[in-house]
């Protein structure tokens, strides 16, 4: 029996929550084009034969600009120092960018085993990708390297083979029922904030947070309030639309979501709230559980 904690690790938008979702065969982590749609570690737990990967979705790594930033950076790093192995994900359209040589130099300060993941092959040809796996190689004494599509699946099983030979022996961390150890509100929580980040396309998706302020669960029907905080008017402004419109709209979509996700009726009513720099306040940020 195999079974050690992954942390996933890269910069912004390189498909980290993407290749979570499809190794546990279910979608737990958020996803958006946006960057830095992750805030908080996921663990994901996958059971397989012989093996259980404890995964870690961590913060896409960036040069922090506020608290919430640096609280971020400080997630990945707290995570790199508990984990057993650690999959650096980074975008084959982007080789050995700046942030990627920034998150190779974090991972490799903790000195765990790091296997080097090179996402979304499906945008470019083998004769693209060789040069890139050549130029990783000089880089560290690497676990492996591995290209992969995390959109399509091509060779991720061939990745997962991977992480399982560098995985310790030892037994299973969880029950073979454990999917996550997060609560359900958490991912109520994000499911709205999925939909913010994909429905507007000014600053707000950067500037707003969800909290959960209402939860009863009734025997046909689940009711939920939730806030949306942001950081000035005009977002607040924005978030709401023309007559109410952008809100309804972020609402029946994340409402369908979590219907599916909790397997019962939802009554979601959703407020917006300004917080001035709530991302640079601490006691914001610790009652957003960030």
């Amino acid at each position: 029996m195999k079974s050690g904690f992954i942390a996933i690790v890269g910069r912004p938008n390189v498909g980290k929550s993407t290749l979570l979702n499809r190794l546990v065969g279910q979608k737990l982590a958020i996803v958006s084009p946006k960057p830095q749609t992750t805030r908080n570690g996921i663990l994901a737990v996958a059971h397989r034969d012989g093996a259980q990967f404890v995964f870690y979705d961590t913060p896409g790594i960036h040069k922090p600009a506020n608290e919430l930033d640096r609280h971020m950076l400080q997630t990945v790093v707290q995570t790199l120092k508990r984990a057993d192995l650690a999959l650096l994900i980074v975008d084959v359209g982007d080789p050995m960018s700046a942030g990627d040589r920034r998150a190779l130099d974090i991972v490799k300060k903790t000195r765990v085993p790091i296997v080097v993941g090179i996402n979304k092959i499906d945008t470019r040809s083998k004769s693209q990708i060789l040069p890139i796996i050549a130029g990783y190689s000089e880089q560290h004494e690497l676990a492996a390297i591995v290209p992969f599509s995390a959109l399509t699946g091509e060779n991720v099983d061939r990745l997962e083979g991977v992480l399982r030979e560098h995985l310790p022996e030892g037994e299973a961390l969880f029950p073979e029922e454990t999917v996550t150890e997060l609560p359900e509100r958490f991912f109520v929580a994000e499911i709205v904030r999925e939909k913010i980040l994909r429905l507007t396309q000014e600053e707000v998706p950067h500037q707003s947070a969800v909290s959960i302020e209402l939860w009863e669960e009734g025997e046909a029907l689940t009711r939920i309030e939730a806030s949306i905080l942001v950081s000035r008017p005009s977002q607040k402004g924005i978030l709401i639309g023309k007559n109410g419109d952008m809100l309804k709209k972020i609402g029946t979509s994340a409402r369908k979501d979590i219907e599916q996700f909790l397997g019962t009726h939802v009554y979601l009513g959703l407020h917006v709230k300004v917080e001035s720099d709530w991302r640079d306040n601490r006691r914001v940020l610790g009652e957003l559980g960030l």
